[in-house]
């Protein structure tokens, strides 16, 4: 879809059919979720999660009220069944492999002034494991740079509902905790290097991982 600054018809009336299988879906899926106070009700924030299924976004957007427009991998946008949850749930492409994002900046700047959720997964893919793996540091380019507070969340279960090996959902059941908003300084362009950039995503990580409880290994590692 080319971009053009306004939402695109098919999310805007996309989104709220999706919304109305949440009701299924935490039926089927959600044991609990813990922490719903402190997602602001009003204005932008990013929103970063653990990621280990495919079932993560699907579960939080069925969990809260308000619209979330995760970013996600340039493969699903090219996949026959994926390219149209994408484009239904207004998530942003982020092409991966290339340096130039300009598409998703501004995606993303449509959404903050518009005052909705930016979703982030900070791990980049999926856990092949359903165990946290090691922060990229775009979460933390994202956070600095839009200056939005960060909400972590932790999800718990989604492994066993579908790994990344799964085809198909198994009827488990997850748990989602959400934690205190996270803020961070905006810093002058020249001090945004890489071990910055990394060590503020560690800091994030760690958030997600007490909400986890799992143990996040990376915290202090020195980004190649």
């Amino acid at each position: 879809m080319k971009y053009s600054g306004k939402e695109p018809l098919i999310t805007r009336f996309g989104y709220p059919v999706m919304k109305l299988f949440s009701p299924l879906v935490r039926r089927l899926w959600i044991a609990e979720v813990h922490g719903l106070e402190n997602l602001p009700k009003h204005g932008p924030c990013l929103v970063a999660s653990n990621h280990e299924s495919f079932f993560d976004f699907i579960l939080f957007i069925a969990a809260i009220d308000r619209k979330i427009h995760y970013l996600a991998a340039e493969k699903f946008f090219v996949h026959p069944f994926w390219k149209w949850m994408m484009a239904f749930m207004g998530c942003i492409r982020v092409d991966r492999y290339s340096t130039m994002n300009v598409k998703a900046y501004k995606e993303i700047a449509m959404v903050v002034k518009q005052g909705r959720l930016i979703g982030i997964f900070p791990e980049g893919t999926r856990s092949p494991d359903g165990k946290l793996m090691k922060a990229k540091p775009g979460v933390a380019h994202l956070a600095i740079r839009s200056g939005l507070p960060v909400i972590p969340v932790g999800m718990r279960g989604t492994y066993e509902i579908m790994s990344i090996r799964d085809k198909t959902p198994k009827f488990r059941k997850a748990s989602i905790y959400i934690g205190k908003p996270l803020a961070f300084e905006a810093l002058p362009e020249k001090l945004l290097d890489e071990h910055t950039m990394q060590r503020t995503a560690d800091k994030i990580m760690l958030q997600i991982a007490a909400l986890t409880g799992e143990e996040y290994r990376f915290a202090g590692e020195q980004s190649l």
